[in-house]
């Protein structure tokens, strides 16, 4: 089930949150659960949310800094309580059980598992703790009433970067470099293929996936990525699309060192690179992850949790591409164009690599 809350005030604008308006309720620190004066309506609720990070983290400047800008957004605006622990390269999903079920124990509710990586360990959890709220991004294969799926149509905004990439490449080859293997990411692999494809089917894509499942560390291996994506520049490519999360500051490195283009993903990566990587980074295939988690607490907080999958897309400004760097002026006009037609159904992106 969609929720319609969500797209009808969320028509998500990424990297820039609505103001929200306030709420009646605030965490309850000793300092502010003792300043209630008697005779006013019962004491106010208590919201602590619990955060479990995929491989990388927080300060992974991709997927998991998105999840933690939303968690930032709510305790300031407000008022929650918060306790984030991140998963690590090689661990089970017994070990993601764990971390879940030590929030659950904890108090904390709701909790948001970041990375379709949590999906088996979520599907156990939620059984046991059928009063506690969930939220696990990037997967819908478990239900469950006490869960909420956080989807995206991560092959639209890949397929924007692609037609970048194919209109910015002067060698008529370009990469692509996935984090792991899996389904997901190789969503992200379709759309920005057929967004190349679309543009010039001439054009060859080079692509690489750094780890195969259950080896999450391609996530979070800078190391990998910047060899990885050395190879593809001395391939021939001289634009690289990574999906790879915490990997692809290894990408930028490497695109820095080549003096080639590089192409970031969830956040608009422009804004967190480093001078002389910044200045290469041609665009960033762009993920609402912030709001959506911004909008999943302040819905639970205000009790209207919903249970079911929500996603988000180029309708409504769920995902898109980002324009920070100039040197993308001279094609947003014909990536628009694309755009358009993908919202209005002309162009039905694929989800699976052919």
């Amino acid at each position: 089930m969609r929720s319609t809350r969500s797209v009808s005030k969320g028509a998500l604008k990424l990297g820039a949150f609505a103001l929200v308006a306030a709420l009646t309720i605030s965490a309850c620190s000793s300092s502010k659960s003792s300043s209630s004066s008697s005779g006013t309506s019962a004491a106010k609720k208590s919201i602590k949310v619990g955060m479990a990070y995929d491989v990388g983290g927080r300060g992974d400047k991709s997927f998991n800094d998105l999840a933690a800008a939303g968690l930032d957004k709510a305790k300031t605006d407000l008022d929650v309580q918060t306790k984030e622990l991140s998963a690590t390269n090689g661990e089970n999903d017994q070990a993601k059980e764990d971390r879940l079920t030590l929030l659950a124990t904890s108090g904390y509710n709701p909790i948001i598992a970041v990375g379709f990586a949590y999906a088996t360990a979520v599907g156990k959890v939620i059984a046991k703790y059928p009063n506690i709220h969930f939220a696990l991004i990037d997967d819908d294969s478990v239900k469950g009433p006490n869960l909420t799926s956080l989807l995206f149509t991560e092959e639209q905004s890949s397929f924007l970067v692609g037609v970048a990439a194919a209109l910015a490449t002067k060698t008529k080859t370009v990469g692509f470099i996935g984090g792991v293997q899996e389904p997901l990411i190789q969503k992200f692999q379709a759309g920005y293929q057929a967004g190349v494809k679309a543009v010039d089917p001439s054009i060859k894509v080079l692509v690489a996936y750094l780890t195969q499942p259950p080896d999450f560390s391609g996530f979070g291996d800078a190391a990998k990525g910047k060899t990885t994506a050395e190879g593809q520049y001395d391939g021939g490519a001289d634009v690289v699309y990574h999906a790879a999360g915490g990997s692809g500051a290894g990408v930028f490195q490497a695109a820095a060192e080549k003096q080639k283009l590089a192409i970031g993903v969830d956040s608009d990566q422009y804004q967190s690179a480093p001078a002389d990587e910044q200045k290469l980074i041609l665009t960033s295939a762009l993920k609402g992850v912030d709001t959506a988690v911004y909008d999943f607490i302040e819905n639970d907080a205000n009790g209207k949790f919903t249970a079911g999958s929500q996603r988000f897309s180029l309708k409504d400004n769920g995902v898109g591409y980002s324009t920070s760097n100039p040197i993308i002026d001279p094609y947003k006009a014909q990536i628009d164009a694309y755009k358009a037609k993908i919202i209005s159904g002309e162009i039905t992106v694929p989800t699976t690599v052919s």
